[in-house]
């Protein structure tokens, strides 16, 4: 191999764009930067174990304030309104006063949703039919979105 030529990978793309319809749709539909910042930050608000049990909690009582949501999650209470603030800080659920106490919820019926989706994919079972096969898709292009061969494809080549 002479020096000047360039060694292109195993999993590289000799073809800059192999779909620019499919790209320039993704692209178009991309989020900006600063909502996948926000989109990243509920899910690793979402992520945290306690947070995941005490927003649990909520979905199943509606509405609770920090000792009944301690009580309820086996948590301490401190833990409980620290992750509470987190919480209420990023929308994800909203507080009401009854005298001294603060009574919380789920903010709205998306937060709920994803956490019913969430729980719902967790006790999904997969059927134990197989897929009808697919045909391969062809590798789409190094502008940083991830390359789509089925299994078959990559057991080919």
């Amino acid at each position: 191999m002479r020096s000047d030529e360039a060694v292109i990978g195993i999993d590289a793309c000799t073809d800059h764009c192999v779909h620019p319809e499919t790209v320039r749709h993704v692209r178009s539909r991309a989020l900006p930067e600063g909502d996948l910042v926000q989109v990243s930050a509920v899910f690793k608000l979402l992520g945290d174990p306690t947070r995941a049990k005490l927003l649990y909690a909520l979905l199943e009582a509606g509405e609770l304030c920090v000792c009944d949501l301690a009580a309820a999650t086996g948590v301490a209470e401190t833990t409980v309104s620290q992750s509470l603030r987190l919480l209420r800080a990023s929308r994800v659920v909203t507080a009401r006063r009854d005298g001294r106490l603060m009574y919380y919820r789920l903010a709205d019926a998306h937060v709920r949703m994803l956490l019913d989706l969430t729980r719902e994919h967790m006790t999904h079972q997969p059927t134990t039919e197989l897929p009808a096969p697919v045909e391969p898709v062809e590798p789409v292009d190094r502008v940083g979105l991830a390359r789509t061969r089925s299994k078959a494809a990559r057991a080919r080549a």
